[in-house]
């Protein structure tokens, strides 16, 4: 019930377009725009093309909005998370705080199909890696992932430190806790920033946990 509260809600956000016509994707926008494509197939056999656009630099302002395109104008804007009505179903769309972690086709059938990035944008160029090399794509991934549980694992250990160290705190029920790793501050920033580095390559090709990701941001 709650979830089906939370797609009227979204529907109800989205505005209609202005029919301005969708600008190319240009290579210094990589890590700020987000653009993803949906070809769909009328009943007279003629294709349309619905297009997201979500630029993410307008995470400043507190809230991110997403645009739909149909045929290369724009047809709907909303803030996220956007649900876009469009023919037989509708397009989800959800952020993080590194990217796109929801770009989705959802039928009326309840079948879900991932959007696909457009070529230029850096999660274009992330999939067609993962096609050409997937052994090298599936490190990368794994690599990514190594690196957040690190992190949190780092995280939960300084945390448990802390609480227990604090005035108060849980020593006189659990005793004192002492980290077995204590990084110097430089050492705590690299791994913060191999943190954002791997939620960031995870988002590229919208992989979301909330306790990973979350935890990175």
């Amino acid at each position: 019930m709650f979830k089906e509260w939370r797609h009227r809600r979204a529907v109800q956000r989205v505005k209609p377009g202005d029919g301005r016509a969708l600008k190319r994707f240009r290579w210094w926008q990589s890590l700020s725009r987000a653009l993803f494509h949906l070809r769909l197939m009328n009943d007279d056999g003629r294709q349309t093309v619905y297009t997201v656009d979500v630029r993410h630099q307008n995470q400043s302002s507190g809230y991110v909005k997403a645009h739909l395109y149909l045929d290369g104008r724009h047809h709907a804007e909303s803030k996220v998370p956007a649900v876009f009505p469009v023919q037989g179903g509708a397009v989800e769309v959800r952020t993080s705080s590194f990217g796109l972690r929801r770009c989705h086709y959802v039928t009326a059938e309840g079948a879900e199909f991932q959007l696909i990035p457009d070529p230029a944008s850096a999660e274009g160029r992330r999939a067609r890696l993962d096609r050409s090399h997937p052994a090298l794509s599936r490190w990368i991934g794994f690599l990514s992932l190594i690196m957040l549980v690190i992190g949190l694992a780092l995280l939960i250990l300084q945390l448990a430190e802390q609480v227990t160290r604090a005035p108060e705190g849980l020593a006189q029920y659990v005793g004192t806790f002492t980290s077995p790793i204590d990084l110097p501050a430089w050492g705590n920033a690299v791994v913060g920033l191999c943190a954002v580095a791997a939620s960031t390559e995870r988002a590229l090709r919208l992989r979301y946990n909330g306790l990973l990701d979350g935890g990175a941001g």
